[in-house]
């Protein structure tokens, strides 16, 4: 990464940089946590268990200073549930697309559940 791409990334909001880095740092948990199901369900499960840990060290890469970009602007409750909301928005089509799990009503409800969540923490600054 070159200095013009640092610069630009500070000239973004922390919001914004805080949740396109939860996001990819959300890609790497959710496969973390889930891709040995399918990946290494013949394996023993240590080798799922370290198999993980290697994979959520690039999410912890990620998520840790994303909390703390955002917490400059954010309360812990506001980052709690932007997290919650990237979460279910890539476990969703990563459980249909790669997990080949079937589609469900209650995936629309949970995320309903969510935007009442997203309301209340951030009806102050509405």
């Amino acid at each position: 990464m070159n200095w013009i791409n640092l610069v630009a990334i500070s000239q973004l909001h922390p919001i914004m940089v805080s949740i396109g880095m939860l996001t990819i740092a959300n890609v790497f948990m959710t496969f973390a946590w889930y891709a040995h199901l399918r990946e290494l369900h013949d394996k023993p499960w240590i080798f799922a268990v370290f198999f993980s840990w290697f994979i959520a060290l690039f999410e912890y890469l990620l998520q840790v200073p994303a909390n703390r970009i955002g917490y400059s602007v954010l309360t812990i409750g506001q980052l709690k549930i932007i997290q919650e909301v990237i979460t279910l928005s890539l476990f969703i089509p990563f459980s249909i697309y790669y997990l080949r799990e079937p589609l469900k009503l209650d995936y629309l409800w949970a995320g309903f559940c969510l935007l009442g969540a997203v309301y209340f923490v951030f009806r102050e600054k509405l």
